[in-house]
């Protein structure tokens, strides 16, 4: 069980990761995707991530990058 999980959260990282490279540079899409990005490829599960993404400042960037975390769990 735990490896379907993380393999689910590696999937989450790669498609934050292609979001990520599709977004403008310096963009607040960019930053929240690479959050996601990181933060899924070093966690285990979904709750983890949004755990930890809760922790990322500024303000702008964490509701970006927990919006998109959602949106991807979603697809």
């Amino acid at each position: 069980m735990a490896a379907a999980s993380m393999t689910d959260n590696l999937d989450l990282a790669a498609r934050a990761r292609e979001v990520a490279d599709n977004a403008p540079a310096g963009s607040l899409q960019r930053a929240a995707a690479g959050s996601v990005a990181v933060t899924c490829a070093t966690t285990r599960n979904v709750a983890e991530a949004r755990d930890v993404l809760d922790g990322v400042s500024p303000d702008e960037v964490r509701a970006a990058a927990l919006d998109l975390l959602e949106r991807l769990v979603m697809e």
